[in-house]
Formats: structure tokens, C-alpha cells, sequence
């Protein structure tokens, strides 16, 4: 029997798994198309889902295979207006590695989590479609459309908007679509004289078509105000019909699309599951909650319920915590895809009134919001209570901010280089807090936070392969540590509680009741 049985490998399937299998964690993948798609789809990674896939091995891979600080050019009524670099103007914080968004096509976001997931021996399952499923107290019974029978501890469904998994337990999908605010959306190449380092975005009173270009691939990503049928109703989306809106648009009549490899009509969907477990069965990703394409927060959304998810699942497998640590998945992420819903919803409404004017584009609905970067869980069983650091520190269920300094000898580090592989991770501020990091056992990690007495590796500095040297005091500020205390970093980068210097017991009792 596989401990967890994933339904769909999509960004969210895969981020699950990958979090699974690194930590031990025995987890099939299995998807019902016939191949891996090669579908653009879900285009940029926000800055939180770039901490996520770092953590999982990916940073370098991922920031190598797309693109940052891409430029939009914009043009009204076919004349080009302005170019503008919508994260130029973002600030670099010791805080967050990352903070613009990454230009990546999603089969290329799928390639990388399938590789990395492979390395961990794993294979997704192409072909192999979920016909239905039952439970009881000890597992799930899931039998394929191929008359295949699949045992497991628990199933994830993450098999998008028309999710067997969702359908099958009854859950209600609540919200709308509105079938007349519809886009073209495809997949095509370009041939003709048209620069392949910016997104071109034409606007007009009635209409637009913009062509997002990806790194070291052809395919550029369509998007487009739908042509409509007889009935007033989008039409079926054509090469023929993406030719027509660009020659429309764009004016530019040395420009030719071909080869579409992707066709799709997009719709301004929003719904959100009533509830994301049912006993030994999750949703996940867009089985639980469908957006707006504005913003580009569906898949971000999924990832990071992934990443939610991935370690409480193996907490509870490993007998670390109980049962009860996977109803708080529910009670943190569906607030979080609610409110994600009605950013995204605004997000939409905002950018179609903002491109009526010259010179403005999808960058409207560029606001820090989107970045992920403030996604809390401060309402959660899990954020501890007792005292708090003092000022503007973050509380417990916030994000962990991250932080530079120095591994004794000089080699720079960061926080979140320490707090990567899927465990909690103590941080002790301070030399009188060193006796207090020992005797965790290996599901804690433990981080002596100093700063450097002469320097990086200086005669007073602390040694030790878990010490981050707080050269700046940047670490201090960022947590707002004023005397020396203890820190409990969750898996997932979130705030645990914080301690005093002597709060030892308080961690080890927080730890040993979770989900009991």
C-alpha cells in the first residue's frame, strides 16, 4: 500500500509529491493524459512560490529556465506608446530572495518538478485515470478506468476545475462563470519581425491581443478578446481566428502566427470548494478552488496549498503529530484561496477598465499583494500563544522572514538555505540560548543565530554546521529580537511561536501536541 495516491500532475500534484518523497514519504502520481502536456498555461511564479520550489532543490533550475524583469511593451489603436519593466521600481529586501515574478511556461514549471521527482525515484503515472474511489478508517481504495486497484493512506485530489476527486466525495463548488467575459488563450510561434524580449500587449476601445514570449523556447503564449459566433457568444478558438484578432490589433501585416499547439477559451471563472478534507481525502489546486486569470494566482495558489499540505501529511505518517494536524490544511489554506478569489476577482475588474487608457497595461494589477509574500495563518490552531516578540516582529502563522549573514569562516548563508528539507527548524537568538539548541532529535533542526564577534569566523564566533552569524543584525530586526530567545520555524516557512531564552518546554509541549 503507497502511503499517499496524488491525482493529477499538474504544479500542484508535483510540488505535493516532491515534498512527500523527500521526506520519506512512499507516493504515487498518477494522471489520465496519455502524455506530459506541453501547454504554457499558468505563466509566472510569484515570490513565494520561488521560496517554495528553492526549498525543494529548484531555485537555480528554475531561475535558469525563465525570466525576470521582462518588459512590457504596450501600444493603443496600433501605435506603440511605452515600455515599461513593471519590477523595476521593486526594492530589494534581506527579507525575501525573491521578489518580481519569474516569466515561466507551466510545462516547462512540470518539466523541472518531474525531474527533480525522479530523483527521488518516482515516476508520474501517464494514462491512468481515476474511475472511483471509497474509504474507511484505515486507507483509501481507489480503482482505475483500466481496472486497476490502487491501495492508500490517504489521497490528494489535485485533478483540476473537474476534479473527479471533488465530484466524487460531493462537495460543493460554489461560485460563477460568466461565459460572456471570455479570452483566446493558445500556444503558437511567430514569424515575421517582432522582438522576442518583451510581452506586446495592443489595446483598443473594443478589444486586445498580447504575445508573451518564454525563454529559450519559440512558443509564445496568445492571448486575445475572443471573436464571437452568431449567437454573440465566443467562437471556437482557431489559428485562423488568432490571425484574424492580431492582424486586427496589432497591425502589423508582416507578422505571421503558426503552428498552435494550444487552443483554449478562458472564462471568468470563480469558485471555491465548501471544504478541502473529507476523512482520508484532500483537494487541492484548482480542484479546490478555481480564479480569475488575472493576477496569475491559480497556480501559484495550488503550489503553495501543496506546500501546505506536503509536511503535515508526513508529520502524521512519521507519527510525529496527529491526526488532528491535517484539519488545520482546511482551516489555513481555504481563507487563504478565498481571499485569493477576491483579489484576483478585483485584479480582473481593475485591469479591464485600466488598458481603456494609453500606455497602460497588464502591470495594473501589479501589487505586492500578488507576490504571496504576506500570506498568514494567524487565526490556525498552530500559531502559538504566550508572549511575543516586541515591535513590528512577526506573529506566530505569519511567513518567517529570511535573512543574510555567515557561516563561521566566512561562507555567506541565509536563513532559508538553513531552513530547506521539510522539517521545523529552532532558531536561538543569542549566546545564553546555545545549551538550549541541543537534544532535539533529527525531525528538529536547530540554528544558533550570534552575532560575529570579530567578523565572519572571527576568534568569537560560535562554530557548528547549523549557525547563521548575524553579521548585520539583519536576522535580529527582521524578527524583532531585542533579548536573547528561541524561535520555532514551521515547515512550510511559517512562524510557530516565539520563546524566551529559558522557554524550552514550551517548545517541546507545542511540539508534542500537535494535532493531538
Amino acid at each position: 500500500m503507497t502511503a499517499v495516491l496524488i491525482v493529477g500532475a499538474g504544479p500542484t500534484g508535483l510540488t505535493l509529491a516532491c515534498s512527500l518523497a523527500r521526506q520519506g514519504v512512499t507516493v504515487r502520481v498518477i494522471d489520465k493524459s496519455p502524455g506530459h502536456q506541453r501547454i504554457s498555461r499558468g505563466k509566472a511564479l510569484n515570490a513565494r512560490s520561488l521560496e517554495v520550489l528553492a526549498d525543494l532543490g529548484l531555485g537555480e533550475r528554475i531561475a535558469a529556465a525563465g525570466r525576470t524583469g521582462l518588459v512590457f511593451r504596450k501600444y493603443f489603436a496600433g501605435e506603440h506608446v511605452s515600455d515599461t519593466d513593471p519590477s523595476a521600481d521593486v526594492v530589494p529586501s534581506p527579507e525575501a530572495r525573491y521578489q518580481v515574478p519569474l516569466s515561466i511556461p507551466q510545462w516547462r514549471t512540470e518539466e523541472l518538478l518531474r525531474e527533480r521527482l525522479a530523483e527521488y525515484g518516482v515516476t508520474v503515472e501517464t494514462g491512468a485515470e481515476l474511475a472511483r474511489f471509497g474509504q474507511d478508517e484505515h486507507g483509501v481504495r481507489a480503482d482505475l478506468a483500466d481496472g486497476r486497484l490502487i491501495t492508500a493512506g490517504y489521497l490528494v485530489g489535485c485533478d483540476g476545475a473537474r476534479s473527479t476527486v471533488r465530484r466524487q466525495l460531493g462537495v460543493a463548488f460554489e461560485g460563477s462563470t460568466d461565459e460572456d467575459q471570455a479570452m483566446f488563450c493558445g500556444d503558437v510561434e511567430v514569424e515575421g519581425d517582432l522582438d522576442p524580449t518583451v510581452w506586446h500587449q495592443w489595446f483598443d476601445q473594443d478589444g486586445a491581443v498580447l504575445l508573451c514570449p518564454f525563454e529559450d523556447t519559440p512558443v509564445w503564449q496568445f492571448q486575445a478578446t475572443p471573436e464571437l459566433g452568431p449567437d454573440g457568444r465566443p467562437a471556437p478558438p482557431t489559428l485562423e481566428g488568432f490571425q484574424r484578432l492580431f492582424d486586427r490589433y496589432a497591425r502589423m501585416p508582416g507578422v505571421r502566427l503558426r503552428d498552435a499547439t494550444w487552443l483554449s477559451t478562458w472564462r471568468a471563472n470563480v469558485r471555491l470548494a465548501e471544504s478541502f478534507r473529507a476523512g482520508r481525502v484532500f483537494l487541492a489546486g484548482d480542484a479546490a478552488h478555481v480564479h480569475p486569470f488575472a493576477g496569475g494566482l491559480g497556480m501559484n495558489t495550488g503550489i503553495q496549498d501543496a506546500w501546505n499540505l506536503g509536511w503535515k501529511l508526513a508529520g502524521v505518517l512519521a507519527g510525529q503529530a496527529g491526526d488532528g494536524l491535517l484539519d488545520s490544511y482546511q482551516e489555513e489554506r481555504l481563507p487563504v484561496a478565498a481571499a485569493a478569489l477576491d483579489l484576483s476577482t478585483g485584479a480582473l475588474a481593475k485591469v479591464m477598465e485600466a488598458v481603456r487608457v494609453p500606455g497602460v497595461g497588464v502591470e495594473a494589477v501589479a501589487t505586492p499583494d500578488l507576490r504571496g509574500l504576506g500570506i498568514h495563518y494567524r487565526w490556525s490552531r498552530l500559531a502559538g500563544e504566550g508572549p511575543q516578540a516586541p515591535g513590528d516582529g512577526p506573529r506566530p502563522g505569519d511567513r518567517a522572514p529570511d535573512a543574510p549573514g555567515h557561516r563561521p569562516g566566512g561562507g555567506p548563508v541565509r536563513l532559508y538555505d538553513l531552513f530547506a528539507g521539510g522539517r521545523f527548524t529552532l532558531l536561538g537568538f543569542g549566546p545564553t540560548v546555545r545549551a538550549a539548541l541541543a537534544g532535539w532529535g533529527p525531525a528538529v533542526r536547530t540554528v544558533a543565530v550570534d552575532a560575529a564577534q570579530d567578523g565572519p569566523g572571527g576568534a568569537g564566533a560560535p562554530q557548528g554546521p547549523d549557525v547563521l552569524l548575524d553579521t548585520d543584525g539583519q536576522a535580529r530586526r527582521a524578527y524583532g529580537i531585542t533579548e536573547d530567545a528561541l524561535v520555532l520555524v514551521r515547515p512550510d516557512h511559517h512562524l510557530a511561536l516565539v520563546a524566551p531564552a529559558d522557554g524550552g518546554a514550551r517548545i517541546r509541549a507545542y511540539l508534542a501536541g500537535l494535532g493531538r
